[in-house]
């Protein structure tokens, strides 16, 4: 089965979430299943979906997708609340009119051939979310005090759901390469002794290389890849983990009131950055076959099988500050409250620190200066030269 909707079979839906009791607008409340109306305060609940959260086989998804047309012109979106006629960014689909503020979620597969299948609901809200960002900046070192007022600030936290790709894959790796054992060879050293250079007899480590090749298995659950280039994949990529075991089936109820990303990574793509998590991972695996104190990999040869993939929506809280006309970026996971971002350095606070670090071991050298304790680390053999062994390549 696959996820993939052509768009001849497309419809351009908009839809809207009024309150059962006033008919008002309302939104979606983080950490329940709740849409609360913000005007008379009634309670709206969302009728849970049933159903499991499905993989879809990636070479059949990849077959579709080139087989669909380019992708459409973003749609023109009529709000139903004041009538206003208006369209999001190109990359979103999900927000609120910006004349009367009605949150509004479009259908996607108007402008993209896959849809999201599941989510993770936001479970922390924004007052949360923002007394999380301010302990993460109130604890960054170096960071300048005007970024450090900055977080006692009220700044508004954006709700976004962002796209992210997941791939499974069943993998065997055949290899070849050297297991390097240390052994000790007798052999002169020369050392300090008393201000004179002296040579001794000791113990230095070689390394014994033999040829090695096998085969390693290891089957991969939920390599997660972020599919929004709003971001970058360092932050994004750091936001981890998400409780993926939680994920529930799309449903746009939890989407009103928040901003929604169409994936702007590709499904090819997306792929390709999972396939290099997982080589990271075979690469260690094949390293802990090899066994040895060191290994070298000449040759790697892998082969997938079982390949699946799923589409889903996480929630982050997502803000940028300007200091010295820089914008910085951070986000705060929606579900665990990891807070993750970009931030400036107090080129002073830097200097000082080196300053006094420099300071510091110029007092310690005089201490032991003064006590003789250099004296007695130099009687004692310190090493001043000893002969090179080859570093192996570590991976």
């Amino acid at each position: 089965m696959s996820s993939v909707i052509k768009p001849r079979d497309a419809k351009q839906l908009t839809l809207r979430f009024p309150c059962k009791q006033c008919g008002a607008v309302i939104k979606y409340a983080p950490g329940t299943d709740l849409l609360i109306c913000q005007y008379c305060g009634t309670e709206n609940r969302i009728e849970q979906r049933t159903g499991v959260i499905e993989e879809y086989d990636l070479k059949e998804a990849l077959k579709r997708v080139t087989e669909t047309r380019a992708e459409a012109a973003v749609p023109t979106i009529h709000c139903d609340e004041c009538g206003a006629g208006f369209q999001f960014e190109a990359k979103i689909h999900a927000g609120e009119c910006p004349f009367c503020g009605t949150p509004i979620v479009t259908a996607t597969t108007e402008i993209k051939p896959i849809q999201p299948k599941s989510l993770l609901p936001f479970s922390i809200d924004e007052p949360a979310a923002r007394q999380r960002f301010k302990r993460w900046i109130a604890g960054l070192w170096f960071a300048p005090n005007a970024v450090k007022k900055y977080a006692r600030s009220d700044t508004k936290l954006t709700g976004v759901y962002l796209p992210y790709w997941t791939f499974d894959s069943d993998t065997v790796t055949a290899y070849t390469g050297e297991r390097g054992d240390v052994y000790y060879v007798r052999q002169p050293v020369q050392v300090v002794k008393n201000n004179r250079v002296v040579t001794e007899m000791r113990d230095v480590p070689k390394i014994r290389w033999t040829p090695v090749s096998g085969q390693v298995r290891r089957f991969f659950d939920d390599v997660l890849v972020g599919a929004s280039s709003s971001l970058p994949r360092k932050i994004l990529d750091a936001l981890q983990p998400w409780d993926l075991y939680s994920l529930i089936p799309y449903d746009e109820n939890y989407l009103s009131g928040f901003r929604s990303e169409y994936y702007q990574v590709e499904l090819a793509e997306g792929f390709d950055h999972a396939r290099q998590i997982m080589d990271d991972q075979i690469y260690r695996d094949i390293c802990f076959d090899i066994g040895g104190d060191h290994q070298r990999i000449h040759h790697v040869e892998t082969r997938h099988s079982r390949t699946t993939y799923k589409h889903c929506l996480l929630p982050v809280w997502s803000a940028a500050f300007r200091y010295k006309d820089k914008s910085y970026r951070f986000v705060i996971n929606g579900r665990s409250g990891k807070v993750q971002g970009e931030r400036p350095y107090s080129v002073w606070k830097i200097t000082f620190a080196v300053l006094a670090s420099l300071m510091l071991a110029a007092g310690i050298y005089y201490y032991l200066d003064k006590s003789g304790a250099l004296q007695k680390m130099q009687e004692n053999g310190m090493v001043i030269q000893q002969y090179s062994i080859e570093q192996p390549i570590r991976y």
